[in-house]
């Protein structure tokens, strides 16, 4: 008995780093499975597929003693495999009690983990955008965000995330906010917004008569986009990506000009 259940527990810990090394593997270029929302989520995957999978090693090891048994066993058991596989192949299906049972709830498991692996990227790269800075300020962020990564992702990735494409679209669209913000007159607008396919959208040109929401609308797209480019840095695994800081406005002390007398 005692060496049945060192047994068990090797086969565990084994079964345990295993589940986990793959659990890494399925999400390579998607996030963390084990960050700061998604860690307990991705413990139950493990845990309960490190049981199951301990499990079905120590009954396949009892019915070797009993092979025609075993051969009865298995032919009774491996069409449930069908079932479980609903949890790759009708992952869009509709859940319900019955479902969740069969496969252990691993697939509202790992649905909840991919969740949070998701709010654990949005946090991430959020936090590398200040929603106070200025229109110039989150210009320059996109430029030495983009630089960072143009430095370090293979031209494979550069090409997949299309990290040029993602910065002219964000520097267009500042532009256009920029003459905005400088007060120009409608006319120069609405023909800076047909120089671009960006900005030619229709959705943008019902907010001709309102200029300050149009600007809103602009720099609300361009800061989404900037969160977009950010986000090809997590998922490429460059976590350490430090965060930009504009440089501090110097305060210059204009002197008054002294009074003749």
């Amino acid at each position: 008995m005692p060496g049945e259940a060192l047994g068990l527990g090797v086969t565990f810990a084994l079964a345990f780093a295993s589940a986990a090394f793959f659990l890494f593997l399925r999400c390579e270029g998607k996030g963390r499975p084990f960050g700061p929302s998604s860690r307990w989520w991705a413990l139950a995957v493990v845990g309960i597929t490190s049981a199951l999978s301990t499990a079905v090693a120590f009954a396949g090891v009892t019915l070797l003693s009993h092979l025609p048994h075993a051969f009865l066993g298995v032919g009774v058991a491996a069409p449930s495999w069908l079932w479980l596989g609903q949890i790759r192949n009708n992952g869009e299906a509709r859940r319900n009690l019955a479902r969740d049972a069969s496969t252990l709830w691993l697939a509202r498991l790992l649905a909840r983990m991919h969740e949070g692996m998701a709010d654990d990227r949005d946090t991430w790269c959020e936090r590398r955008v200040d929603p106070m800075w200025s229109t110039d300020e989150l210009h320059m962020a996109a430029r030495v965000y983009q630089e960072y990564l143009r430095e370090r992702l293979s031209l494979e990735e550069k090409r997949r995330a299309r990290i040029h494409a993602v910065l002219s679209g964000i520097e267009t669209r500042l532009g256009i906010v920029q003459i905005i913000e400088n007060g120009v007159a409608r006319q120069k607008v609405e023909v800076a917004l047909d120089e671009a396919r960006v900005t030619r959208e229709p959705r943008y040109r019902r907010y001709l008569d309102d200029l300050g929401r149009l600007a809103n609308i602009l720099r609300h797209d361009a800061e989404r986009d900037l969160v977009r480019l950010i986000s090809v840095g997590y998922a490429a695994g460059y976590r350490k990506m430090p965060c930009y800081r504009p440089a501090p406005m110097v305060n210059r002390r204009v002197s008054a000009p002294a009074s003749g007398g």
